[in-house]
């Protein structure tokens, strides 16, 4: 305690003694007048000595106000010359008034006063005048600048080292990928030991090359199964590269009836190494389902995909199949109910598709419905006919009927998309616990993850195809009548444009079936006829086509002109048939106010990467998306996309 506090808290006390011996002596005045005398006396001795320590406490406690002032100032003095942090004063013309030795050294000069602060540090002037923080670089060191506005103070703090380990962390970041070899069996069947023996060992030195050339951990984990490990500095290189391991395995197999190509499933940006592992896995799922020989990336929330240039091959056996046939068998006898949904504003797909499920929870006895909101032209002749048969009609209901039915032991299944919010009515997904997915179309980020069984085949011609096959399993004796056999063969004329695209042997021998069991072609023809009126607009916009990039065909329509979804996809399907046209993008606004987007392409340029960009989806050869806005803005955003694809990877192969 220092020295003046000491005798101050003496000075205290004999200050509290002497009034109580003055108190003490008047009472002793009023009894003994002589000892009063004598105490009053030792009572002015001690007023005399409090007075001496009071003036000696005043004398000390200003000699200590004035030092301490002294030490302060110095110390403030010293603390603002030797911070590592600069400090910077200026006007209100923004010159430089006054700043510490740090900014002198940071800048490498004996004083910046006098000068410009814009001049001097150019990033500030694209700064409003309000406080703020930003980095800039000087001298090849990164600093943050506080800026104090009111008080016109900058305060520069020196962050390389931070920004430094920042950037090391963000690179060291662990990154766990899957490989595998999409299509082993179908490439390897019906050649001899030795040719696969030496396809096989030409893919792994592929492989292991890659893995060495970019710094990758490589572990095989199956026959046709590679775990990779990396850090975030190789997975941008990947990245980058755009995974160039997808061509070139395909070019070493592609003197092969199959070439072999691969998927790959990349994640990382997880909080643990289990969600980590699971990420990987579900992005090789993603690229699986979207048809393989591609990857799929998921950093954090970004999810992107590289390669994708090729259709998905057609499986060689029914397998899968039949083992998802009796598994959907057991669902559906284990079920109440069986509601059955396809996308909205439904295709011939999905309403055939539709009515052969139909067809498989009637032949287990239980109740199915199809739940169908409202009736677009592309199906209007079929429900016409579907509405007079009353066997049939009578399980079509709308989404607020299936609201009401629905329960926790009904079955939704979900056929021709895999998206909740395509569906008439996602909520009828979260009323109940059993969901099943069949779709042919490549699998995209916001997919129905809770489904119980899942049957995608991005290589199938059409939806129809698959329940078709499905049917050919799930009863011995299975009769289908005339109109169910036509609706599901309709829906795979209507994908395959009349057996012209995406048309394998698995498709013929579906549309064999259904011709055994009934299915008239004389009625699809009737089906599929068009009127004049329906020509005469196609006619309208395609006369305003135009081709972009040499091969596109781009047909936009006149702003107020209004045509629907399955018009504007006719188009599309109508310039791709014409001489060197690659690819075909139509634009025109709906009669919903959306700007509808058709996409068609031959094979060599994919399509669905186009529309994913734009917000749709689809197929590599067929994808369309709906834009909000006008047709000018969706038509200056396409053929931005197209640019940039243009300039990573080329449009064509």
């Amino acid at each position: 305690m220092p020295k003046f506090l000491l005798k101050r808290w003496h000075g205290m006390h004999i200050v509290w003694i002497y009034a109580l011996l003055t108190l003490l002596i008047f009472i002793l005045f009023l009894y003994q007048w002589q000892i009063s005398v004598v105490a009053l006396v030792l009572a002015g001795t001690l007023g005399y000595f409090t007075l001496k320590a009071e003036q000696a406490f005043r004398k000390d406690l200003n000699h200590y106000v004035a030092t301490l002032s002294h030490r302060v100032k110095r110390a403030g003095s010293e603390v603002i010359h030797e911070l590592p942090i600069g400090i910077l004063l200026y006007n209100e013309e923004k010159v430089i008034e006054w700043h510490n030795p740090f900014v002198a050294k940071m800048t490498g000069t004996d004083s910046l006063i006098g000068e410009s602060v814009l001049e001097r540090f150019p990033a500030l002037k694209t700064r409003k005048d309000k406080d703020t923080r930003l980095e800039i670089d000087i001298d090849k060191r990164k600093y943050e600048v506080q800026i104090k506005t009111e008080e016109r103070l900058l305060y520069f703090t020196d962050v390389t080292l931070i920004k430094s380990l920042q950037r090391r962390y963000e690179e060291e970041k662990l990154a766990i990928g899957l490989v595998m070899m999409d299509n082993l069996e179908e490439a390897t069947q019906g050649i001899d030991d030795q040719t696969r023996s030496i396809m096989m060992a030409k893919v792994t030195g592929e492989i292991t090359e890659w893995a060495q050339k970019n710094n990758l951990y490589l572990r095989r984990t199956a026959s046709d199964r590679y775990m990779v490990l990396m850090d975030q500095k190789g997975l941008k290189a990947l990245e980058q590269s755009r995974f160039e391991i997808l061509d070139e395995v395909r070019d070493i197999t592609i003197e092969n009836k199959l070439p072999m190509t691969l998927s790959v499933g990349i994640a990382s940006g997880a909080s643990s190494l289990t969600e980590l592992g699971q990420w990987a896995q579900t992005s090789l799922d993603m690229a699986l389902g979207r048809g393989g020989d591609q990857a799929a990336v998921k950093v954090g929330e970004r999810l992107s995909f590289y390669g994708g240039r090729t259709n998905a091959i057609e499986k060689r056996t029914r397998v899968r199949a039949r083992v998802i046939s009796h598994a959907l068998r057991d669902l559906i006898k284990e079920s109440e109910k069986v509601l059955i949904m396809g996308h909205r504003n439904p295709d011939m797909d999905a309403i055939g598709a539709a009515i052969g499920v139909l067809k498989m929870a009637h032949v287990s006895n239980k109740e199915g419905y199809i739940v169908l909101e409202g009736v677009n032209p592309s199906i209007q002749k079929l429900m016409e006919i579907i509405y007079e048969d009353e066997k049939l009609n009578r399980w079509f209901i709308t989404p607020e009927q299936a609201m009401q039915i629905t329960n926790g032991r009904s079955l939704t299944v979900v056929v021709d998309t895999h998206r909740a919010m395509m569906t008439p009515e996602p909520r009828l997904l979260q009323m109940t616990s059993r969901k099943v997915v069949v779709d042919h179309h490549r699998r995209s980020e916001d997919f129905i993850h809770d489904a119980t069984l899942v049957y995608m085949e991005p290589y199938a011609s059409s939806t129809c195809e698959l329940v078709t096959e499905l049917l050919q399993y799930f009863h011995e004796r299975l009769s289908m009548g005339v109109l169910e056999a036509t609706a599901l063969l309709a829906g795979i004329v209507v994908d395959t444009k009349s057996f012209s695209l995406r048309t394998g042997a698995r498709t013929f021998e579906a549309a064999s079936f259904l011709r055994r069991n009934g299915a008239d072609s004389t009625m699809i023809q009737r089906l599929l006829k068009e009127d004049l009126d329906s020509y005469i607009q196609k006619a309208e916009i395609i006369k305003n086509a135009v081709v972009i990039f040499d091969h596109i065909a781009l047909a936009v329509n006149e702003p107020g002109r209004k045509y629907s979804q399955l018009l504007i996809a006719q188009v599309a399907d109508t310039l791709l048939t014409m001489t060197g046209i690659m690819a075909s993008f139509v634009i025109s606004e709906r009669p919903d106010g959306l700007i509808g987007i058709s996409a068609r392409s031959l094979g060599q340029m994919n399509v669905q990467v186009v529309m994913e960009r734009l917000g749709g989806g689809g197929h590599l050869t067929n994808a369309a998306t709906q834009l909000e806005g006008t047709v000018v803005e969706a038509t200056q955003r396409l053929k931005q996309v197209l640019s940039e694809i243009q300039a990573e990877e080329g449009l064509f192969e």
